[in-house]
């Protein structure tokens, strides 16, 4: 029996990993077996450690996006399947990519059709930068480059789901659904909440269908496709964190998760995403993010606990130089850890800017 193959899409900080959470409660609620599958430019992934936490399989694809790792994803849910028997994947692709119905799902329909059952290819709207960008304001350090991916991203979209619904005013969710109707018509818009559940019910209706999804063939340019990623510094570092005394896990989260934020605003860099864990040594974890510069650091997960050990991992996604945002992260790491009288040791760091694509397979025009 083919597994049914979930990916949902959408810009850094949009809110794939909560969402993919929510609908892996879901499914397994019906008694049905997940597995997940996410995706980084680089290792020590904060959403792979998440899911993980939560109890769930899953299994990595880091070095580039799907599209360009296609090969590892087919072997990563492969891996899934001797282990788990999933009947569902769940795929988190790398916020800065798209094109991804040309290289991944339409591969996947046609290689692999007798393997999976592809579900209609989601994508969520970020409304912090998602609502400048389409009204074409300046959003905020990201070029025109980088907001040419958001809007391939949902070009190419089955149906796109205006997502944080619950952070919004009544008159911004009438405002935003008819800002994403009107310039992707013929689009299915859904109002969701990854945090909440709003509107879930609806979504899972969606994903259940069959039928002529995953056509959408983008006409893209490579070029400004590879240099607006190529804008975006990317650092992903993990540390010890050790301490005399039992410390407030939760807070000093929050402290860091703040001062990295002001610290980039200072430098003139856009915050895509700032997503950091913290793990003791008994499971326990916390969660916390910055989706923009303008919007507050916030614990999603919280933990409270106080240990005195835990360990740390950051992923920092900035409009800026990696080599600065690398120096910066453990900078801010190392002062707010003393600030708490604890001591910080760096185990690894990863910073980057994101290569130009080349995906494994691209087609050229739907098959099915």
């Amino acid at each position: 029996m083919a597994v049914r193959f979930v990916m949902i899409g959408g810009f850094l900080g949009a809110g794939k990993t909560t969402t993919l959470g929510r609908l892996a409660r879901h499914y397994a609620a019906q008694g049905k077996r997940v597995g997940v599958v996410t995706n980084d430019q680089a290792h020590d992934l904060v959403d792979t450690n998440t899911f993980r936490n939560q109890g769930l399989a899953v299994e990595e694809v880091p070095g580039a996006c799907f599209c360009c790792r296609f090969d590892d994803l087919v072997s990563r849910v492969g891996a899934l399947q001797a282990s788990e028997r999933p009947d569902v994947i769940l795929a988190e692709p790398v916020g800065s990519c798209t094109d991804l119905v040309a290289t991944v799902v339409q591969p996947l329909k046609d290689l692999y059709a007798g393997q999976f059952e592809v579900a209609p290819y989601a994508v969520l709207f970020k409304p912090s930068h998602g609502t400048r960008i389409l009204k074409n304001q300046q959003a905020g350090g990201f070029s025109p480059k980088a907001a040419y991916i958001f809007k391939k991203q949902l070009e190419e979209a089955d149906a796109i789901l205006i997502n944080r619904a619950d952070e919004l005013t009544p008159q911004q969710q009438t405002d935003l659904l008819k800002l994403v109707g009107e310039q992707f018509p013929g689009t299915p818009v859904l109002k969701v909440s990854a945090a909440t559940g709003e509107g879930f019910d609806a979504l899972t209706e969606l994903l259940s269908q069959t039928g002529g999804f995953g056509r959408k063939i983008l006409d893209i340019d490579y070029d400004t496709y590879a240099e607006g990623e190529a804008e975006l510094g990317w650092l992903n570092a993990t540390a010890r964190l050790t301490a005399a005394a039992p410390f407030d896990l939760d807070a000093l989260l929050a402290a860091v998760l703040a001062d990295l934020a002001s610290v980039c605003r200072d430098l003139g860099g856009e915050v895509a995403h700032l997503k950091l864990i913290g793990m003791d040594d008994a499971g326990a974890f916390a969660v916390g993010n910055v989706v923009s510069n303008d919007t507050a650091a916030k614990l999603s997960l919280p933990s409270n606990i106080s240990p005195r050990e835990a360990d740390l991992i950051v992923n920092a996604r900035v409009a800026i130089d990696p080599a600065v945002l690398e120096a910066e992260v453990q900078k801010v790491v190392t002062a707010a850890c003393s600030h708490a009288g604890v001591s910080a040791e760096f185990r690894t760091s990863q910073s980057l800017r994101p290569g130009r694509p080349v995906p494994t397979h691209r087609y050229a025009k739907a098959k099915d």
